[in-house]
């Protein structure tokens, strides 16, 4: 009984947050719609209602599919490398004692390079073709998922990896057993965050050098002086990030719970 009253408490808790997620931004919306015109000049904010009816004209057209398709394969193949690099150099840089102290500072080195800065040596390296972009998102994604692994590997309980060694566990057994279900809440934060910076570098690369693409289509309304066309691009990155961090809060509600 306690069980199934727990589980309608966390329902409406959830019920609660989502209405007043949805309030805040019907608000938010409401405030802009009326203060564009009135308080602050059209030109430079556009206004809701008129970023909305760009989106759907965008759709059946088929223009916003084919911006959408070209930004979601860049991040998603920049995501596809760079995460599963980032932890393999974190369990690599934590779990070795010399190894992981040479990579480490020349980590830290490269991390600190801005990534923008890099966009247009892309460019000139690989072209203005799919390559650079995703290397751009493989950049931004990569050193998160490292320092939230090595974090995560650095933070394993000591008596744990112990153990599996006074029982002569294979290195595949403790990483498949140990270190891979303690630091799956770390390797979800990365993908999280991933996700969000992959996006970024993909609308940066775009925004640089591209003939397709939310980026290419932000930048070429903002050399028209297009206010609406520059926030409708912002704003289907927006939705396509939050709906992406809903699946990945899916997935990770499950994978926890079965931890």
């Amino acid at each position: 009984m306690s069980d199934a009253a727990d589980r309608r408490a966390d329902r409406r808790e959830r019920l609660v947050i989502v209405a007043g997620q949805i309030g805040l931004g019907l608000l938010f919306l409401a405030v802009w719609q009326i203060a564009s015109g009135r308080w602050v000049d059209e030109f430079f904010l556009s206004k809701p209602s008129l970023i909305i009816a760009r989106i759907l004209e965008l759709a059946q057209s088929g223009e916003l599919w084919l911006h959408l398709r070209a930004t979601l394969l860049e991040t998603g193949i920049g995501l596809m490398i760079g995460l599963p690099l980032g932890v393999v150099l974190g369990i690599t840089v934590a779990t070795s004692k010399i190894v992981g102290r040479w990579i480490y500072p020349y980590v830290i080195a490269m991390y600190s390079l801005p990534r923008v800065a890099l966009a247009p040596l892309f460019i000139v390296w690989f072209g203005l073709g799919l390559f650079s972009k995703v290397m751009m998102v493989v950049t931004m994604v990569v050193f998160v998922a490292f320092y939230n692994v090595y974090q995560g590997v650095k933070s394993i309980d000591q008596d744990l990896l112990d153990m599996v060694k006074s029982y002569r566990g294979s290195r595949w057994t403790m990483l498949r057993w140990v270190m891979l279900p303690s630091i799956s809440a770390w390797m979800l934060t990365a993908l999280r965050l991933g996700i969000g910076l992959g996006l970024i570098g993909a609308i940066i690369a775009e925004l640089i050098g591209s003939s397709v693409g939310l980026g290419y289509y932000i930048k070429l309304s903002s050399n028209l002086f297009d206010t609406t066309g520059v926030f409708a691009g912002l704003f289907v990155v927006m939705i396509i990030a939050m709906l992406l961090e809903q699946v990945v809060a899916l997935t990770e509600r499950k994978v926890l719970r079965y931890r």
